[in-house]
């Protein structure tokens, strides 16, 4: 269980603002801290500096740190070692020479020194320049050895390793601070992404078309928890309202079922066959009625398992159904249509269609089945016939029916999608306007929607499905 699984999200992010700003704080110090004492290191190397010169000029007493050693040669460069060398005099430049002239070379295993950080070239005195060498040497961890000499005078070998040395320079700590702050940020923004990232595939996961059948995850933050509970419990309370209201018209259904048979053996009795045909039409709305309204409950439920299944073989079994019994009803496969997908060199591509003889996707046949029926029953109830089609595309398949002679328009037929809606053609045929709702549910069900369009033969219903939505 990680962090944000055991507290809420307002002690967490106390926690860390506080441990930021502590990290913050202490890579300020670390900063700060040896900063002052590489600024204190190179002060006391210009100072030596200073001291030296004046040592070679008055003869007074060599800084703490500093001897001298007289060469009886002028120094040679060790094999593979880089020199430095730069000429000191009082005015300036060489040319007006004012004093001794002061000669330095500096060896070096590593690094050439920047002559252009010696300011008393270019102007400045002898003291400022051995001053400045001296804080440059101890500015860079090389271990260098400093040769004067004053004018023909004799070279020393000044030894400072105490001065400007590596071991004489201060721990530079300025990267850590640098790590420490750089770890902090990441160490927030990664804890900031986790818990976003938790927001973010609970939004995913309740937007997901199983959300009304599956309980979502409960993890993350305390409040994140704590709504995902809340709507597991509200999803559980729905689905068990819909699965009691399905099981109370059920039970009315099925007890509605004796009523209705002896009313149907009572009105056979009846002489008069106008009022006993209006009789038996009431009966049959009536159960209907029932009917109708249990069929759309259980396709708001969608209890039914999603398996593998072919929409042609499907489409062929209930068009087969119909013909059975002489209704004019006929299918039709349409050609397959490529699909359209991004790939990393153009915008879009074709892709490959499915087989027409096979159209598999994942479904509930069931339900499928009855969306099928009603759309075909639609078709035959307002039109003269029904041509039912088939097709698709690598992403989605769809079932077209199309009437022949209907007056209705699309905007009419989406209209009905609404529960007990009819059509102003619908007359003293049979319905309570669930037929459309029950194709519009199952189709939402299945990723996909119904909509409508004027075809020139008459009125086309398409139902589009997704082929991989559960």
């Amino acid at each position: 269980m990680s962090l944000s699984d055991r507290f809420s999200l307002r002690m967490l992010a106390s926690l860390w603002v506080g441990l930021a700003m502590a990290a913050g704080g202490l890579a300020v110090w670390l900063w700060m801290a040896s900063d002052a004492a590489w600024r204190g290191h190179l002060d006391r190397a210009y100072v030596a500096g200073l001291a030296l010169a004046d040592s070679l000029d008055n003869g007074s007493g060599l800084p703490e740190g500093i001897r001298l050693v007289q060469l009886r040669d002028a120094p040679a460069l060790p094999p593979g070692w880089r020199q430095t060398v730069i000429t000191l005099t009082g005015g300036g430049r060489p040319d007006l020479a004012r004093g001794a002239r002061l000669s330095l070379r500096i060896q070096s295993p590593d690094i050439l020194y920047p002559v252009a950080e010696v300011q008393s070239l270019g102007g400045g005195s002898q003291a400022a320049g051995l001053a400045s060498v001296a804080r440059t040497m101890a500015r860079f961890c090389s271990d260098p050895h400093l040769f004067v000499q004053q004018d023909a005078g004799p070279w020393l070998r000044v030894e400072g390793a105490a001065i400007w040395g590596c071991d004489a320079a201060p721990p530079d700590r300025r990267l850590w601070a640098g790590a420490a702050a750089v770890a902090a940020l990441a160490l927030l923004l990664g804890w900031v992404a986790e818990v976003s990232g938790a927001f973010a595939a609970f939004a995913r996961a309740l937007g997901d078309h199983r959300a009304r059948t599956a309980a979502l995850p409960e993890g993350g933050v305390e409040e994140l928890r704590q709504t995902a509970q809340a709507v597991n419990a509200y999803v559980a309370q729905d689905r068990a309202a819909l699965e009691n209201r399905a099981l109370v018209l059920s039970g009315v259904s099925h007890d509605l079922g004796t009523p209705a048979t002896r009313l149907r053996l009572r009105s056979a009795m009846i002489e008069d066959a106008d009022l006993r045909a209006r009789l038996e039409r009431d009966i049959d709305e009536m159960t209907a009625m029932i009917d109708g309204v249990l069929t759309y409950t259980r396709a708001e439920i969608g209890a039914e398992p999603f398996r593998d299944l072919s929409l042609t073989s499907l489409a062929e079994a209930v068009v087969a159904d119909y013909q059975d019994v002489a209704l004019p009803v006929t299918l039709q496969t349409a050609p397959p249509r490529p699909a359209r997908a991004g790939t990393l060199f153009s915008r879009t591509t074709s892709r490959a269609a499915p087989d027409a003889q096979t159209m598999l996707m994942r479904g509930q046949p069931t339900a499928l089945r009855r969306a099928l029926s009603n759309l075909i029953d639609n078709a035959l109830k307002y039109g003269r016939e029904a041509v039912v089609r088939v097709g698709g595309d690598a992403d989605e398949l769809w079932l077209t029916v199309t009437d022949r002679g209907s007056v209705l328009t699309g905007d009419d037929m989406a209209r009905l999608t609404g529960a007990f809606q009819r059509g102003e053609n619908s007359g003293a045929l049979p319905g309570v306007g669930l037929g459309l709702a029950i194709v519009s549910t199952i189709a939402a069900q299945h990723g996909g929607r119904l909509e409508f369009d004027q075809a020139p033969e008459g009125l086309e219903a398409r139902m589009i499905l997704s082929r991989q939505w559960a």
